[in-house]
Parts: C-alpha cells; sequence; structure tokens
C-alpha cells in the first residue's frame, strides 16, 4: 500500500498506544491521538512528543462517533488503529459492564465512523483507508499442552476482558466481509516496558515490593505468559499497517514464556542488586500466595511465524535485559508512579 501520513491512534495516550506514537512519530507519520484520559490514560505518557500539526491529542471517547467521524475527514486519515480498550482482566470481574461498553459499543462506534468515511470522503486518504484493530491473545483461551496459539486458532474467551476483546475482534472482521472496511486484526501477548499502569503484573510488584507490602501471586504461580517488549509489539503493528493485507491478521508475541512466580522472583532479584531491602534480606520474602482468581487461564504463548515470514516481524529484546531496563525506569520515575499510588489504583 501507499503508507499514508496521517494516523488516528484510539487510546493514544495509554502505555501500548503512547509507545506506538513514538514509534510512528520516528518513521515520519502524523499522529491524532484520540483518548479520553480515563485512569490509565495519561497525557504525561506523551509527554515530549506533543506538537501542533505533527502529534495533537484530541480528548474524547471512541464511542463518539460524530468525533471520530470528523477527526477522519478533517485530518485527512490513512489508518485508525484501535488501542482503546479496557484491559485489566480483574477489573473485568469486578465490573463486566464497562468492558463491553468499551471495546464492543466503543469498537462498533469506530467501524460505523470509518465506513461511513470510506463510503462519502473522496480525499486519497479515505480511498486507501485501512482499520487496525490491536487484540489480545487471550481471546483465544487457555492453551494445554506444548502447543501455541496462531491466527488461525479458535476463539475460546475465559474472561469477562476476552469475552469483549473476541466480540470487537468478530465485529471488525464482519464489517470487513460484509462491507468490504480494509481491516487488520493483530493479536499480542502480555506486554510490558515503562510507562506501564501500576495496576499491571510487573510494576506492580516493583511498586509493591519497594513500598514493603506483600507480593500476591495467584494460586501456586505456575500460570505460564508470554512476555513481548512494548517497542517489539508496537514496531510489528507499524509493519502491519504499512505490510499487511486487509482481511488477515496478525501474532506478535515475545517467545518469552515464564510462569508468575518465576516472574515475581526474577523482579525481585533486580531489585535486591539495584535497591536493598531496609533491614536486609530478599524482597522475595514478600510473596504472599494467594486464592487464583475466577476462570484464571493456565498458559498463553503465540506463534508469531506468519508475522515473521509475511511482514518481516521480530524481536529485538531480550526478555532479562528488558525486564532490567524496565525496573530501572520505576526506580527512576517513581513521581510518575507514586500519584497513582496516592489516588488508590495502584
Amino acid at each position: 500500500m501507499n503508507h499514508p501520513t496521517n494516523l488516528l491512534v484510539t487510546g493514544g495516550a495509554g502505555f501500548i498506544g503512547s509507545a506506538f506514537i513514538r514509534r510512528a512519530l520516528a518513521r515520519g507519520y502524523r499522529v491524532v491521538a484520540l483518548d479520553g484520559l480515563t485512569y490509565a490514560g495519561q497525557r504525561r505518557n506523551l509527554e515530549g512528543v506533543l506538537a501542533p500539526g505533527r502529534c495533537d491529542l484530541v480528548l474524547g471517547g471512541i464511542r463518539d462517533r460524530a468525533l471520530v467521524r470528523d477527526l477522519l475527514t478533517r485530518h485527512g486519515i490513512g489508518v485508525l488503529i484501535n488501542f482503546a480498550a479496557e484491559s485489566h482482566v480483574d477489573r473485568s470481574i469486578v465490573d463486566a459492564g464497562a468492558f463491553v461498553e468499551t471495546n464492543v459499543l466503543g469498537t462498533f462506534c469506530l467501524l460505523d465512523a470509518c465506513l461511513d468515511y470510506v463510503r462519502k470522503d473522496a480525499g486519497a486518504a479515505a480511498r486507501d483507508f485501512r482499520y487496525v484493530q490491536i487484540s489480545t491473545d487471550e481471546v483465544f483461551g487457555s492453551l494445554e499442552g506444548e502447543g501455541l496459539f496462531s491466527e488461525e486458532s479458535r476463539y475460546d474467551p475465559r474472561s469477562p476482558y476476552a469475552a469483549s476483546k473476541a466480540g470487537a475482534d468478530h465485529l471488525v472482521r464482519a464489517w470487513g466481509h460484509t462491507y468490504g472496511l480494509p481491516v487488520i486484526v493483530t493479536h499480542c501477548s502480555n506486554n510490558y516496558g515503562p510507562r506501564q499502569h501500576p495496576e499491571k503484573l510487573i510494576p506492580h510488584m516493583i511498586i509493591r515490593a519497594l513500598a514493603g507490602e506483600p507480593l500476591p501471586v495467584y494460586g501456586d504461580g505456575m500460570n505460564v505468559r508470554d512476555w513481548v517488549h512494548v517497542d517489539d509489539h508496537c514496531g510489528g503493528v507499524l509493519l502491519a499497517l504499512e505490510r499487511g493485507e486487509p482481511g488477515e491478521s496478525y501474532c506478535f508475541g515475545g517467545g518469552n514464556q515464564w510462569t508468575n512466580i518465576d516472574l515475581v522472583r526474577e523482579i525481585c532479584r533486580l531489585l535486591d542488586a539495584r535497591r536493598p531491602r531496609p533491614g536486609g534480606g530478599s524482597y522475595a520474602g514478600q510473596i504472599a500466595f494467594v486464592e487464583d482468581r475466577p476462570g484464571h487461564d493456565r498458559r498463553y504463548g503465540l506463534d508469531c511465524a506468519k508475522a515473521m515470514r509475511t511482514l518481516g516481524f521480530s524481536v529485538a529484546r531480550d526478555f532479562r535485559s528488558g525486564l532490567a531496563e524496565t525496573v530501572d525506569w520505576y526506580l527512576a520515575n517513581e513521581d510518575w508512579w507514586g500519584e497513582s499510588r496516592k489516588r488508590g489504583v495502584a
């Protein structure tokens, strides 16, 4: 495809969306970031990159079809990348409605606005338009045995979060099949890196360890997740919008499968070396096994062979060094995550 110059990035002030924007700007794209600036989306995630005409932040939600439609036309958007989502599984168990409203209804509103745009706008951007949906490996359910999920895996969501993302994916593919909207779906494994919201596992453990609080590990701690650095994931998304084929889906994982308990112990080891625990001993002494959460999937893992073969996707970050850099970032940026702690959301 002809590379578009103008991107609309929903959820652009979130952890992954803001990381994507940084990479897109470095590649010469112009970006409009749309974000509701809820608890997880924060303007400070875009500090240093916001600049009128190059990277603009618009306050608003993805269910505002009129706003989305106006942004598409006014900025001559060539690709909409939908990072906007409620994404924390624990929250979805407590309040599933918010996940359905944002992830399912919000995606429908985006698709509706995009379809109207490509049908009615005569500009070149609308003619070459693409919609990229950022999904997750969790829509495929829980892996048993030795295999990996791929683009051909059957959907089998087990949590309200995963079900809401699966519903969104089905809508995206339906709009592609029924209406001919050029759509691409990407699936990623667990992301990590700087600026991740403190409710997520890695920053949650770092921050609680430093505060001298228990480090809660669900069940027996043997649940397995595949970890990909946010920059590697975002590099894959850029490849998908530039080289991907409409109607296709692509998996972006890190090839780093760790049990939760081993990951928490590695975080403790890194903290022990960098900021010794007051009073001595290892931070691992704060680990506390707690009752498992409902419907906790045992293992995830993605086969990225298709993305590697067709897009040229690769993983640049070694997990151990990437995790160490992430720990260093949180140690150096207590002012960034400290506010979340004060507001009781970490």
